[in-house]
């Protein structure tokens, strides 16, 4: 891969970043890119790891969690406000990523402990597919 495709891929990474809760699609963020969708997909991947839809869906889940710590808004609420228009699909991915469904997440107490830094808890927070393999053990 060369270094002009990595700045159109990473173009469309901060569009995803930014737009998350915009209808985003393959083609749009493959225009963003200035690359054909079929290239777009098997670039992002390569580069980041991961396909474009999954990131995407990795940045709502994320931004969802925010959200539903607050717990001024309700789950279908938090559905919408982050770009999702099924709330069987979000909430299917946000308890395959997250390990527990929306409802029970909010419904959680989130104040356990210290208060940490930011750049520490977006690590921690950051919904993953397998976290146990990524994460420290705790004591």
């Amino acid at each position: 891969m060369n270094l002009e495709d990595l700045v159109r891929l990473r173009r469309a990474r901060d569009a995803v970043d930014r737009d998350y809760a915009l209808p985003l699609d393959v083609p749009a963020l493959a225009r963003v890119a200035l690359m054909s969708p079929g290239h777009f997909s098997r670039s992002f991947r390569a580069a980041f790891g991961e396909t474009p839809y999954s990131y995407l869906m990795t940045r709502r889940i994320e931004r969802a969690k925010a959200l539903l710590r607050r717990g001024d808004l309700s789950v279908t609420e938090v559905c919408f406000a982050v770009g999702c228009t099924s709330l069987g699909s979000f909430s299917s991915r946000f308890t395959e990523l997250v390990g527990e469904s929306p409802s029970a997440y909010r419904a959680r107490c989130h104040e356990d402990g210290a208060a940490i830094p930011a750049c520490y808890a977006k690590l921690y927070t950051r919904p993953v597919r397998n976290r146990e393999a990524e994460l420290p053990p705790r004591s």
